[in-house]
């Protein structure tokens, strides 16, 4: 339930003492909407799209990724009218806005029509991207780059794609005058879309471009005496008044926000206070723009540019990112993998802390150095790279991918499949090895039971199945349609009798049955699986020529046998072969292959049959998704030439989250404090209403279940909180443990009765969180950075705490 939906919800009279913990009211309302006791839940109503325009949107989006994910130029004014054509089709579909459609399952005929049309427009506007906008050109250097200081953990570099954004925003008004289609669709979009003008956005973005150098840097970095990192992001300036644009133009789009952005200059950023808050902040100055979210890190980045310590490109982490821009590159991303481990933060006590060491070394991973991905041109094609090294040769989890070679197992996939995929591991007993290493590591004891069952078995889960391994694997997906599954898995094996054996004596502990029947020599092994569905199902796989050939049914498998035999596979494929990176070698440890295109249209075709009819109009073209993947000894690789495919821009996604994913545990952990001192807000109105005589509970055991019974309630066990926040050791002055923080109530009573009270929590280390909340009965929630307070504080402390924003 959302908070927008509680704030609003129409006024009734509920059954008595009837609360809802989940629903979150604002601040203070909260408590007026309860204690008036005027909530009634059958009068809230929630709006959803029809499926059909659920699925619009969906389509739509990935249709426009796909095509346009190589032109970042045009992203922007893409996603502008992906989300007016959303728009306009939701509009089309609810009519004025009140209610929902009659057709809620699907779309009318006139709306087909007229998305058929739009589809057809946009296509034609994308096509015209590709061919005439200009990307700024690669760079083969960067002079952000020096810059840095020599604690940067991650850095990441994109051009500046101003002009490009305005070509692709003229040649979209071009289209618009030309095409009756798109001026038509355009037009209902900006009377009924309330987004933002995207065209004056872009406009504006553009203007902004024209005082900015061609490159733009965010970095991270660990300033001296601290752990936590800091971000900025910097560029060049090209020219004086850039100032006073920003100015000028953050009013417009910041709107109420605006005051969460600071734009100083040198001489005021000198004198201007620091706060608690975190805000956005610009430095402008004659040579630099620079962006951070406080104002000490603008100014110790300020200092970084002015003093005369640039040693980043003298270390290896600053030489490995020279080395990304050799032979040029549109956009690169660094991470100094060692650098973020140290930054992970230690554990509850010194034996877990050891032990999650222990189990990051042993995982081969705690040797990661650096991850490196870049986005550049090879042969007219888009091409990303991306690259994990290591401090040594591979080992543990981290040596899985085995080395490069070549991919026979593809020599049974099919040309036409949605999804295929293949990899190379090392010796499956050795994973198993590991694995088991890796168990032992945390728990001594952890196989304990795995190990008596095996002797009691007689079998062995190393030797006996994964020892008859290859680790040579394939996959293939022919259809997503519930009605008709179809897959395929085929897997190197050593010594199928063995193997076989070791089947049947599985399932015979399981008491599943199997079928075999011969064909061509060949003998079939059908497993029905049980199943609540009236029909089971089925399982069935063959030996062949060294590998088990699996299948959805027989069919499929015999199918698979045949291509291997003729030779018409996938790997014959124009389709495939087109889609591989320019020079990628014959051998590799991985591949993934995705037919877009036809994953589209499967889904399309099981909820709008109609709209799948459309795409496949508006999409002639297949561009197959491709990524291969290689195990090298000190390093693992991944390329891919393909637009809507790139687990390398994942990858350096990731990277950038890192360092705030190590903070994100502490903040979830505030999150989690906020709802949960709100949850004590909601059961002590509930609790003065149903208690009048006791008022406001003395603590959190009062609010929490009575340890003797679950249906059990009394003043003294009000059973209106769990037993996480109000467990019976909750009792007055005591500190109650939940998700790293620690609560106390404390109260304010005359005589028997209880008029007020102050909630409070706070982080149980630095690692859980860095502030402290608090709330009294006006339901306002209050927070305060620095030391947690070591005892409980009474109502009137609460309130003279800053309120949380």
């Amino acid at each position: 339930m959302s908070r927008t939906l509680c704030d609003n919800v129409p006024v009734a009279e509920p059954p008595a003492q009837w609360y809802d913990p989940n629903c979150l009211p604002g601040d203070g309302q909260a408590m007026e909407i309860l204690t008036s006791r005027k909530v009634a839940r059958d009068t809230l109503r929630i709006r959803e799209l029809p499926s059909g325009m659920q699925m619009l949107q969906t389509a739509l989006l990935r249709f426009s990724a796909r095509r346009l994910t190589a032109r970042a130029a045009t992203v922007a004014l893409a996603f502008a009218l992906t989300f007016g054509v959303v728009s306009a089709a939701r509009a089309q579909a609810t009519g004025s806005g009140s209610g929902l459609a009659a057709n809620a399952g699907g779309l009318s005929p006139e709306q087909v029509e007229a998305t058929s049309k739009a589809l057809a427009a946009f296509s034609k506007l994308m096509e015209q991207w590709k061919k005439e906008v200009q990307l700024p050109p690669e760079r083969t250097e960067s002079r952000l780059l020096p810059l840095l200081p020599e604690s940067t953990l991650f850095f990441g570099a994109v051009g500046n794609y101003g002009e490009a954004a305005h070509e692709a925003l003229a040649i979209f008004r071009r289209e618009r005058e030309e095409n009756p289609q798109l001026r038509d669709w355009w037009q209902k979009v900006e009377k009924n879309s309330e987004e933002p003008k995207f065209e004056e956005i872009i406009e504006k973005y553009y203007e902004v471009s024209q005082y900015l150098g061609d490159e733009v840097v965010v970095a991270a970095w660990t300033p001296e005496g601290s752990k936590d990192p800091s971000f900025a992001f910097l560029t060049e300036v090209r020219k004086p008044g850039l100032k006073e644009l920003l100015q000028k133009l953050t009013p417009e789009f910041a709107g109420k926000s605006v005051a969460s952005i600071r734009i100083v200059d040198p001489r005021e950023l000198a004198s201007a206070k620091d706060g608690d808050e975190k805000k956005l902040a610009l430095l402008v100055r004659p040579d630099f723009l620079v962006a951070a979210f406080d104002i000490p890190t603008l100014r110790r980045f300020n200092e970084q540019l002015d003093s005369k310590n640039h040693d980043l490109v003298s270390t290896p982490f600053g030489e490995r990112i020279r080395q990304a821009y050799a032979g040029g590159t549109s956009a690169v991303a660094a991470a100094d993998v060692q650098k973020l481990i140290a930054l992970i933060p230690n554990g509850a006590n010194t034996n877990q802390t050891e032990r999650n060491r222990e189990v990051l070394k042993r995982s081969g991973f705690g040797d990661a150095k650096y991850l490196v991905w870049q986005h550049r041109t090879v042969s007219g094609r888009a091409a990303s790279e991306v690259e994990l090294s290591f401090t040594g040769p591979r080992h543990g989890v981290a040596s899985w991918l085995a080395a490069p070679g070549p991919m026979p197992s593809l020599e049974f996939v099919s040309p036409a499949a949605v999804i295929a995929s293949a990899i190379l591991l090392k010796n499956p007993a050795e994973i198993y090895d590991d694995v088991k290493d890796l168990a032992q590591a945390t728990n001594p004891n952890a196989l304990a039971m795995q190990s008596q069952m095996e002797q009691a078995l007689k079998f062995s889960l190393r030797d006996d199945l994964l020892g008859q391994l290859t680790g040579q694997i394939a996959f293939e997906l022919d259809t997503i349609e519930a009605t008709k599954a179809g897959w395929k898995a085929i897997l190197g094996v050593k010594n199928p009798e063995r193997l076989q054996s070791t089947f049947d004596k599985l399932l015979a502990m399981q008491h599943i049955g199997m079928q075999q029947s011969e064909q061509d020599g060949i003998i079939y092994y059908t497993i029905q699986l049980p199943g609540a569905q009236p029909k089971k199902t089925e399982f069935v796989y063959a030996f062949v020529d060294g590998y088990l050939v699996a299948g959805s049914n027989r069919e499929a498998v015999s199918e698979a046998i045949g291509r291997h035999r003729s030779g018409d596979s996938i790997l014959k494929s124009p389709q495939f072969t087109a889609s591989l990176p320019t020079g990628s070698q014959s051998e590799v440890s991985g591949l993934f292959y995705e037919d877009a295109s036809a994953m589209l249209a499967m889904t399309m075709r099981q909820t709008q049959p109609d709209l799948a009819k459309l795409f496949a109009q508006a999409s002639t073209e297949r561009n197959p998704a491709v990524a291969l993947a290689y195990g090298e000894e000190s390093a693992l690789r991944e390329t891919s030439m393909s637009a809507g495919f790139d687990v390398g821009a994942m990858a350096a996604v990731s990277a950038i989250a890192i360092p705030n994913l190590i903070r994100a545990h502490g903040a979830a952990n505030e999150g989690t404090a906020v709802a949960s001192i709100r949850t004590v807000n909601v059961a002590q109105v509930t609790y003065s209403a149903t208690y009048p005589e006791r008022g406001f509970a003395r603590d959190l055991a009062s609010l929490g279940p009575d340890p003797d019974g679950v249906n059990k309630t009394s003043a003294e066990h009000a059973s209106i909180i769990d037993k996480g926040l109000g467990g019976s050791q909750c009792t007055a002055g005591k500190w109650c443990t939940k998700a790293g923080y620690q609560f106390t109530i404390k109260p304010l009573c005359v005589a028997q009765q209880c008029t007020d009270y102050a909630v409070l929590a706070t982080p149980v280390d630095s690692n859980s969180g860095t502030r402290s909340f608090c709330s009294a009965s006006d339901g306002v929630i209050r927070m305060k950075f620095g030391p947690a307070p070591i005892a409980p504080i009474n109502a009137a402390e609460c309130r003279k705490w800053p309120r949380l924003q």
